[in-house]
């Protein structure tokens, strides 16, 4: 199966920036930038680019606005506040700055050096990315850090079993499996808030998109607006589709006729 790459579009270019949100970047970055090279990865309508500067440093940004997206400036500040108080032995890039003008919203952080892993997967990545989640579970509990918890989060996202259950023609397009199945299937959705209680702090959405391998065998989680805290398996749990839909679900197979993963660059 050929998963479609999680590649973001729309996003802003450097000049596209309001001139004082700009100058407001060079003030905290303590030099002027040289470039922006535009990450490719996940899905944000706004701003997200490594800035090179002139004293020869790199910081990545991100910024974005309501009229972009109604909902991400909100999750860039969610994102703020939990890299500020994340502690430093988690794998995540350190906050170094953050601009809430009530209309624009950033934040800068370290530019990691490294890559997404490979897709299709590679063995000796997967591992990388399976030892990462163990060690986020092991670092992150109990959390330590306010968070809303995992049932405030997704409280009217893991519903739809229930919706199609109780809705006229809901599950016209399910296969003939589910569609006889729904009923059962609907009461054990309405299980799932007892079943992921917990205190581990999560990422919440930990994809291959959202880990950066880097050049010493280790890896760093990006993108940490949906934080929250429930039981510590749900991370891996939540990024068991996106390792089967790149060939991770059967090991032998892993990456085998894989491309070349692209040159290490920073994020």
């Amino acid at each position: 199966m050929n998963a479609p790459l999680a590649v973001g579009g729309n996003r802003l270019a450097w000049t596209e920036l309001p001139p004082d949100l700009r100058s407001a970047v060079e003030a905290a970055a303590g030099a002027p930038v040289r470039s922006a090279t535009s990450q490719p990865g996940g899905f944000s309508p706004g701003f997200a680019s490594v800035l090179r500067l002139a004293d020869g440093r790199s910081v990545f940004v991100k910024a974005v606005n309501g009229a972009r997206n109604p909902d991400s400036p909100d999750l860039h500040r969610r994102e703020a506040r939990t890299l500020a108080a994340l502690p430093t032995t988690v794998p995540a890039p350190r906050l170094l700055w953050s601009h809430d003008d009530g209309d624009w919203v950033a934040l800068m952080t370290e530019a990691v050096d490294g890559v997404p892993p490979a897709q299709p997967c590679r063995p000796e990545e997967l591992e990388t990315f399976l030892a990462t989640v163990a060690e986020l579970v092991e670092r992150l509990t109990p959390a330590p850090i306010p968070a809303p918890s995992i049932q405030e989060e997704f409280a009217t996202t893991f519903t739809g079993w229930r919706r199609m259950a109780g809705g006229p023609g809901g599950a016209v397009q399910l296969g003939q499996w589910a569609r006889r199945r729904l009923a059962t299937l609907a009461e054990i959705e309405a299980t799932w808030p007892e079943a992921a209680d917990g205190d581990t702090l999560l990422h919440a959405d930990l994809r291959a998109d959202n880990v950066l391998l880097t050049g010493d065998g280790a890896a760093v989680v990006v993108d940490w607006p949906h934080a929250c805290t429930g039981a510590g398996w749900l991370d891996l749990l939540f990024a068991i589709p996106s390792i089967v839909m790149h060939g991770g679900g059967d090991r032998s197979g892993c990456g085998g006729a894989g491309p070349a993963g692209p040159p290490t660059r920073p994020r």
